[in-house]
């Protein structure tokens, strides 16, 4: 049974409440587990993999790497020096990728 853990909790006193005819009632209304979504809207947040995105802007804020940090020379990702396991030549290389 799925459940909705958005859906404001019940009191004890509401709990009991629920008679037995109410709960049979739900259990037998086909609807009930119905979502009503627009197409629409749930489109919009998809991108498809081709799309121009020549016009869009990025706004981030890059900052280069600090003292206590590294590039790791396989995953090329910035970790921080503890996470420095080995050297490969004059490459660090981190824990996750030395694995």
């Amino acid at each position: 049974m799925a459940t909705d853990y958005d859906a404001p909790r019940k009191t004890d006193d509401e709990l009991s409440a629920d008679s037995i005819e109410e709960l049979k009632a739900r259990r037998n209304d086909k609807s009930s587990g119905v979502v009503d979504e627009d197409e629409a809207d749930a489109a919009e947040g998809f991108e498809l993999p081709g799309a121009d995105l020549s016009n869009e802007e990025l706004s981030v804020r890059v900052l280069p790497a600090q003292q206590d940090e590294f590039t790791c020379g396989s995953c090329f990702l910035v970790h921080h020096r503890s996470q420095l396991a080995t050297f490969k030549g004059d490459t660090p290389i981190c824990t996750e990728c030395a694995g």
